[in-house]
């Protein structure tokens, strides 16, 4: 398998060798910057079409059709529109709050987005305590919805931002939970690690039972996270009118729209990551002629692949079940998902302590 370390260290090595090491860490610096941010737009892109062609389709409908072949440029006319819209400033906001709320919640989707592993060799942030840092960084964006809804300056506005606070703050903990029971099991917090541990097989697989439950759980506790369907009571178009960001115009509610699809990529990342092997090709043990062909197809593929895979799920599930109430949202965190964790959490530690995993 390709190891991009070889790509990145020659860039290096060129750089310095014509100017200072300061100067050329600075230049790798910007180009990872432009790079992650090309990929986030271009991955914002590509989930809003699925989103809708796979909405349409459990709707019996076709979804856009009319702007390119299948509708391939709705997208784009969508982003021209938003990028010459007006940005509405409001009267009696709070002009500090209410400008910075959109710039906190892209800045933790970002930071998260620059965290998870591509493929082999092709990581920003790798560090010993990397789960960690995914995590804390993610948490920032609540801030951000929070700052919001106060700043808008709208009883609606600041309803949606309550809920949305309370349901991210809750479900982080199942999410965090289900994560530290992988974390009991694979012994780091090294996202590279944590790949490369299973190049004999996914955890899925070798964990037991536990992985299976905390896999479930994590997407479970991840759908709320993004406030996406049907945990989606933040953004009641029939209460709200959008929750949180309904005084946004222009980009500044185009940052929210994609730091909302850019989060669902997030979760789908990290359970691939963690759980299906990330960037590492399906191996069998004892099937060598069966790994040697997976070993040809590219990290970047598998990992791709992996993750839109959990995405689908996750739109599978907000185009089935009808919307909950605050009540049942809260109550299947509190009521039932944190005491399974904990439950499966306590099992996972018994399996690694008496060595009964595969």
């Amino acid at each position: 398998m390709f190891d991009f370390s070889v790509v990145t260290s020659w860039i290096h090595n060129m750089l310095t060798s014509v100017m200072p090491e300061g100067w050329a860490t600075l230049i790798e610096c910007v180009l990872v910057g432009l790079c992650i941010i090309l990929m986030y737009a271009i991955l914002a892109i590509i989930l809003i079409y699925m989103e809708r062609k796979v909405c349409a389709s459990f709707q019996c409908r076709l979804g856009p059709m009319r702007v390119g072949k299948w509708g391939i440029f709705q997208v784009f006319a969508d982003v021209i529109k938003m990028l010459i819209k007006e940005i509405i400033s409001l009267k009696h906001s709070d002009k500090f709050l209410y400008e910075l709320a959109p710039f906190m919640v892209i800045i933790a989707s970002i930071l998260a987005f620059s965290c998870i592993p591509i493929s082999k060799g092709l990581e920003v942030i790798d560090f010993n305590v990397g789960i960690f840092f995914l995590l804390a960084a993610s948490s920032i964006g609540v801030v951000g919805i929070l700052l919001a809804g106060w700043g808008s300056n709208n009883k609606f506005s600041l309803i949606g931002a309550m809920r949305s606070g309370a349901q991210i703050i809750s479900y982080e903990l199942s999410a965090g939970l289900s994560i530290l029971t992988m974390v009991v099991f694979m012994g780091t917090m090294q996202l590279s690690e944590i790949v490369e541990g299973q190049s004999a097989g996914w955890y899925i697989f070798r964990a037991h039972i536990p992985a299976v439950i905390a896999f479930i759980i994590y997407l479970i506790a991840g759908n709320a996270e993004t406030n996406r369907g049907p945990f989606d009571l933040p953004e009641a178009e029939s209460e709200l009118t959008a929750g949180y960001h309904t005084e946004y115009s222009g980009m500044h509610f185009g940052f929210f729209y994609l730091a909302e699809y850019l989060n669902l990529f997030i979760i789908a990342a990290v359970a691939a990551t963690i759980f299906l092997g990330g960037w590492m090709p399906l191996h069998i043990s004892g099937l060598d002629g069966f790994n040697a062909i997976m070993d040809y197809i590219p990290g970047f593929i598998w990992f791709f692949g992996k993750a839109f895979f959990v995405v689908f799920l996750l739109m599978w599930v907000k185009w089935t079940f009808p919307r909950l109430r605050i009540d049942q949202i809260l109550k299947l965190e509190w009521k039932y998902l944190v005491p399974i964790s904990m439950v499966n959490l306590v099992i996972m530690v018994l399996i690694v302590v008496f060595g009964l995993h595969f």
